[in-house]
């Protein structure tokens, strides 16, 4: 009788040779919160086999509603360390770094090592910087815009960053980075939605390093990251046709 592996599903559709290709690429992740964290969990599902997250986060309670690490019992702990043990859990073949750091402009992380980069951090200044050298490095890029003030999944998207429309963050990147004269290096795709919705709650502490703290939903920060890990499994196995 044939041994069944946790991923005889993924081998069924994507071919043995396929499943070798998801198990040796190498992947870095910027932030797991509310996007970054369903993103490294559809990777792990999907066979990644080396998965670098970045975050330097602690969980937070205002954290629950929508991020993967988020529990009663993971509230002030790291984040990556948290997701880390989840991850090993589902695949304890999988080589994952955690690395509780931020990514920050002025900082150079050296992408060249690495198939596939996707960003999913919050800050406009530390995710322009990521723009620029993910950019401009061998590695395909995927950027995730705002999640936050959305409820319709069927409007989530996907578009190169300069066909991004209707997403307030994405007019404040590209607004930035014309300013600064630091166009990115080379196309990339983003997940995004044009739906903008006001926040009819009392306003609350955003929390260090952020403008504000928007109403936010777990099935639409859900649908960003499998998004942006479908983005990624999809260029895996192009790349190496």
């Amino acid at each position: 009788m044939a041994v069944v592996s946790r991923f005889s599903r993924v081998e069924r559709l994507v071919g043995e040779d396929g499943l070798s290709r998801l198990e040796n690429a190498r992947v870095i992740l910027f932030g797991v919160g509310g996007v970054g964290s369903w993103c490294a969990e559809s990777l792990v599902r999907s066979g990644i086999g080396h998965l670098t997250i970045v975050d330097p986060d602690l969980v937070d309670v205002t954290n629950i509603n929508r991020q993967l690490p988020a529990t009663s019992s993971t509230v002030g702990l790291p984040k990556v360390e948290v997701l880390k043990e989840r991850l090993l859990d589902i695949n304890p073949s999988c080589q994952i770094t955690a690395l509780r750091e931020r990514y920050s402009a002025g900082t150079k992380w050296g992408l060249e090592g690495f198939d596939v980069v996707i960003d999913a951090i919050d800050s406009l200044s530390d995710k322009a910087a990521l723009i620029l050298e993910a950019s401009a490095s061998p590695a395909a890029f995927f950027s995730s815009m705002g999640a936050a003030c959305k409820m319709d999944p069927g409007q989530v998207r996907v578009a190169e960053f300069f066909s991004v429309r209707g997403c307030p963050l994405g007019a404040a990147l590209r607004k930035k980075l014309r300013r600064e004269g630091t166009l990115p290096s080379k196309p990339f795709m983003c997940v995004y939605d044009e739906e903008v919705l006001p926040n009819l709650g009392p306003e609350q502490d955003p929390g260090p390093g952020k403008a504000v703290a928007n109403g936010t939903l777990a099935h639409i920060t859900g649908i960003f990251g499998f998004t942006l890990a479908g983005l990624a499994i999809r260029q895996i196995l192009k790349d190496k046709e």
